[in-house]
């Protein structure tokens, strides 16, 4: 059981990190980064396409990531 767990952990990981890594940058400096997370916050952008696909399997890939490890640590 722990092996499958851990199997499993090591594969959500690779992906959770190809994910990330495929998602476009928003914007650039520090300035683009303070206002880049009010737009998100306040909905002012809408993600199309690809990035809404990569965000949301961002989301269910780093979910099932922290699932995976707290079955880990329980058993």
């Amino acid at each position: 059981m722990h092996t499958v767990l851990l199997v499993l952990l090591i594969l959500v990981s690779l992906a959770l990190i190809a994910v990330v890594l495929l998602q476009s940058g928003k914007s650039a400096g520090l300035s683009g980064a303070i206002s880049g997370g009010a737009e998100q916050l306040f909905g002012k952008t809408k993600a199309r396409g690809m990035d809404l696909v990569l965000h949301r399997l961002t989301i269910v890939l780093a979910v099932l990531f922290f699932i995976l490890t707290l079955l880990i640590i329980k058993f």
